[in-house]
């Protein structure tokens, strides 16, 4: 998986895991937050293009985030996409957790943000992806808090 920072250009999940433990390491007195949030963008060319953010959030002093963008073959459902999109962030969720535990840091509040809420169409997949979410035992987070899904996330779907 390759990612994407937007002042450090291209870098490996190592390397995006290693930018976060020294953002941390930098202030370790502060609190911290990891939010991963996917979102999803279908064009024209029949594919829908798929963007996972992983933000390091130094709660009330900034954030630092890193993009992963890839595309798959277009999918008319939303259903489906909503789904792929959650799967796209609890994978990543857990293999930075697998690290951040090994590193001593398994402690570090994980969040993951969906791009569903109560208004619109996808308010009847929140029950099933919330459930995804909290059932890998992490926290979930809808709109309109769900931030690293709903704006930057999608930011770098377009």
């Amino acid at each position: 998986m390759e990612f994407c920072s937007p002042t450090a250009g291209k870098m490996s999940m190592d390397d995006v895991f290693d930018a976060i433990i020294s953002y941390i390491r930098e202030k370790p007195e502060e609190q911290y937050k990891l939010i991963i949030g996917t979102d999803s963008q279908p064009n024209l060319r029949q594919e829908v293009c798929f963007v996972t953010a992983v933000i390091v959030h130094r709660v009330g002093k900034g954030a630092r985030y890193f993009y992963s963008r890839h595309r798959r073959r277009y999918m008319e459902s939303l259903r489906q996409r909503i789904h792929y999109e959650t799967y796209l962030s609890l994978e990543t969720a857990m293999l930075l957790t697998s690290r951040l535990t090994v590193n001593g840091y398994a402690g570090l509040n994980i969040e993951i943000h969906l791009d569903v809420g109560e208004k619109g169409d996808t308010k009847e997949l929140i029950r099933e992806v919330v459930g995804m979410v909290i059932g890998s035992g992490f926290q979930a987070c809808i709109k309109p808090e769900s931030y690293g899904a709903s704006k930057v996330a999608d930011k770098h779907t377009k």
